[in-house]
């Protein structure tokens, strides 16, 4: 039986106006290419790189949230290769002495260890038009401040590394240290894996690179863990390679041999000097970070609410930012979660747009809660009210507005109960013979007979009282 040792190699694109070693502008996702570039970009002679200090702070502040070690000295190095992405044929990258270190992070229970974290520049990004015979380059991105973090072996399937990626994406977001959306490039993975059997020594690894989702993450884990599986049990031998992951297929393919640390020829950037990062520095930085999507979860739970519910509300900032302002208005915690992520989100996604561009008002959801709560709209009622409230109108005045009150008249519900039961007397009948459940027949048509302003409770009471339960 063999079992897989995985190290992930994260890179997030940080949120910076500029790029990472001048002051050429970082947002140009939409742009035409090659228009987002300065002479520092192009690798042009004689230029010489200016340190982003907002990128440095936000790199911090992640190195913080992943429990780092964040003081002392850190220094670019140079990371020598040639790709035609890459302009000045090197990266600015760091080496023996990354901005953060030796930190960790609680997954499902687990502790995965993060070896380092470090800053470095991206490269640019070929395009390969559809049967051309050649390659298109886009340098806009090329400059743009990465984030390169980098964990020990620690976990051993695809399900666990890609809750690890999603924790890692609520963290980025949470902090605004980066967009960390995988469709955009913003946030991309590659996967070191080996097998071997329990209580050997582990085996060749291989990296499978830049994977672009989280589910290409976990089927590419699942896919390399197989092939390794079957080459050993086949008697062979697994080859240190770069691999490539085909989504389409669904496998892996050899991009080139695997270069080791010598082939990069490291060496200090003669032109940066080293940084000093101070106590004071880092208490600055953790004076800017907002609550964490962990803190924001025991909160949640504290509060009375489920823990998938909490763990759904404290990984998204849309929904954490809402539900935080909407529970000021003093509505169950676990009732107004049920309703966010319940009937709220599925009227979202059947009009195909978000909590963030929809009218609705934290106040209003939490006033709608509270009506069912206090027995003065039933749930029939508020479903049916929800379109308007998501388009900004206040639940309160609908209501006496439209005359949606509760029905507390039991005449009224008696003559509809009444109705029913003349309606369908073998239902009556199944009732008065023993058969309790098939009191909901009659149920649904008096709370339709009633406009479902009928107050559930009321209802069964009577309907028990009429037919002698």
């Amino acid at each position: 039986m063999y079992r897989a040792v995985i190290g992930l190699e994260v890179h997030l694109q940080l949120k910076t106006r500029s790029k990472l070693f001048s002051a050429c502008p970082a947002d140009y996702h939409g742009a035409d290419p090659n228009t987002f570039v300065d002479p520092l970009t192009l690798g042009l002679p004689g230029t010489l790189p200016t340190l982003n200090r907002e990128a440095v702070d936000l790199a911090l502040m992640f190195g913080l949230a992943l429990n780092c070690d964040v003081t002392g000295f850190t220094q670019f190095h140079r990371k020598n290769y040639f790709y035609p992405d890459s302009p000045k044929n090197f990266q600015l990258s760091q080496y023996d002495r990354p901005l953060a270190r030796n930190g960790y992070l609680e997954v499902g229970g687990e502790r995965v260890r993060i070896k380092r974290a470090h800053l470095e520049d991206d490269a640019g990004k070929l395009l390969h038009p559809a049967y051309a015979p050649y390659s298109l380059l886009d340098l806009n991105r090329a400059g743009s401040p990465l984030i390169e973090m980098v964990t020990e072996a620690d976990l051993t399937g695809g399900e666990q590394a890609r809750t690890f990626l999603e924790s890692v994406q609520a963290i980025a977001q949470a902090l605004g240290v980066s967009d960390a959306t995988p469709e955009e490039g913003k946030l991309r993975c590659d996967v070191n894996l080996s097998v071997h059997r329990p209580g050997e020594p582990w085996g060749t690894k291989v990296e499978v690179k830049n994977l672009n989702s989280f589910r290409s993450v976990e089927r590419a884990i699942a896919y390399e863990t197989a092939r390794q599986t079957r080459v050993l049990q086949a008697g062979g031998k697994v080859s240190q390679d770069t691999l490539g992951w085909d989504e389409g297929g669904g496998k892996t393919f050899v991009m080139r041999t695997k270069e080791g640390e010598a082939d990069y020829r490291y060496f200090p950037e003669p032109d940066l000097p080293p940084l000093d990062i101070t106590p004071e520095w880092v208490a600055r930085v953790r004076a800017r970070m907002p609550e964490l999507p962990a803190q924001k979860r025991e909160r949640y739970l504290a509060a009375g609410v489920r823990e998938a519910d909490a763990q759904a509300l404290s990984h998204s900032v849309a929904l954490s930012r809402f539900y935080d302002a909407a529970l000021v208005g003093g509505a169950d915690p676990q009732k107004l979660a049920n309703w966010l992520l319940g009937d709220v989100a599925g009227l979202l996604a059947a009009r195909e747009t978000t909590l963030e561009a929809s009218a609705l008002q934290p106040a209003h959801l939490a006033a709608l809660v509270r009506l069912i709560d206090e027995g003065a709209v039933s749930g029939r009622v508020a479903k049916d009210l929800l379109p308007d409230v998501l388009d900004g109108h206040d639940p309160q005045r609908l209501v006496q507005e439209r005359g949606l009150g509760v029905l507390t008249d039991t005449g009224a519900i008696d003559a509809a109960i009444d109705a029913a039961m003349t309606a369908d007397p073998a239902t009556v009948a199944k009732v008065r013979a023993g058969n309790a459940k098939a009191l909901n027949a009659l149920f649904g048509p008096v709370m339709k007979a009633t406009g479902g302003q009928a107050k559930p409770e009321v209802v069964r009471e009577r309907l028990r009282a009429k037919l002698g339960l």
